[in-house]
């Protein structure tokens, strides 16, 4: 007790904080005990399969063998990351990696929104389910059949292209010996893909938009472009640049199942069709080390985990709201 003029001001007795954390823990496990035990399975599928395989990173700086093991085999610090620099190759498989990447997210973002939009303002329920599924499909296709479907359409000697070309009285072109047709073509495969799956994601945003606005919006006379552009692109903006940050975290890793089955070991597309997966499955392949393949996986998971911290701290800066953390 302490007295000022007369008064007595009492204090707050202090609790430990440990003490008070953990009651307030367990308080909190045993009321939402049920809801833990549902999403108990996912948290040891996350443990076992994401967090526990991290101590592997240490074969990155090892001579790894099977026989000691990863934690009896030398050490060899930094010696793993060499195949990344010789040659020069490591700035080409870098800058394709990162490039595509870039040219996937923001084709992604704008054609998926763009019919997301024009798929929300049909009327007619029969045709947006019609144009749903049939843009989904694709999604469920392997990449050995995209490989096959692109063969089968640029291929020199029977490619439907080619066929064209011929009746057409027009000289055949080879486009597999062509590499600045590429890019053009691996984003378009890779937008044909996965289109079906981003509109999914944007039609459920839509729907979440309160109807409300849109009957004050035509009320004021606003138009169909006007009810796009000032209420749902805005309201659409959360959902664009979370999928575009957890894009980012990916930025590093290639979709390497569609290069690797569109191009596959064509050395002459590899200048501009070369990503980091691909060049370490070709070096892997050869040389069976999981020393070199540990290295490069650190290399894509560090340059990625340093790229959303940067973008994420800008996006925060900007609009704290849409930010991750």
């Amino acid at each position: 007790m302490l007295k000022s003029k007369g008064k007595s001001t009492s204090l707050p007795v202090s609790v430990p904080a440990n003490q008070h954390g953990w009651k307030g823990i367990k308080r909190e496990l045993w009321k939402n005990r049920i809801m833990f035990l549902m999403i108990l399975p996912v948290m040891i599928y996350v443990i076992i399969f994401n967090y526990l395989p991290m101590g592997g990173i240490i074969v990155a700086f090892k001579n790894f063998n099977y026989r000691d093991g990863i934690l009896g085999s030398p050490w060899v610090g930094m010696a793993n990351f060499k195949f990344l620099v010789q040659g020069g190759v490591l700035w080409r498989i870098t800058r394709n990696t990162v490039l595509y990447n870039i040219a996937f997210m923001v084709v992604d973002m704008v054609c998926q929104i763009a019919v997301a939009v024009m798929l929300n303002e049909v009327r007619q329920k029969w045709f947006k389910k019609f144009s749903q599924s049939l843009m989904f499909l694709p999604y469920f296709i392997s990449f050995v059949l995209v490989q096959s479907i692109c063969y089968g359409i640029f291929s020199y000697e029977y490619g439907l292209l080619n066929n064209i070309l011929k009746s057409a009285g027009m000289e055949a072109v080879n486009v597999y010996t062509n590499a600045s047709v590429w890019p053009a073509l691996l984003v378009f495969f890779h937008e044909w893909k996965g289109i079906g799956y981003g509109v999914v994601v944007y039609m459920a945003a839509i729907t979440g938009i309160s109807a409300e606005y849109y009957e004050a919006a035509r009320v004021d006379g606003a138009t169909k472009w006007q009810q796009i552009k000032l209420i749902t692109l805005p309201l659409l903006k959360p959902t664009a640049i979370t999928l575009f940050l957890f894009a980012v975290g990916k930025i590093m890793k290639g979709q390497f199942e569609l290069f690797f089955q569109l191009v596959g070991k064509n050395g002459m597309l590899f200048e501009v069709t070369d990503i980091i997966d691909t060049y370490v499955f070709r070096t892997i392949t050869q040389s069976f080390d999981p020393g070199m393949s540990t290295a490069a996986g650190l290399y894509q998971s560090a340059f990625g985990f340093i790229l959303i911290m940067t973008v994420n701290t800008i996006v925060k800066k900007i609009q704290p709201d849409y930010a991750l953390f």
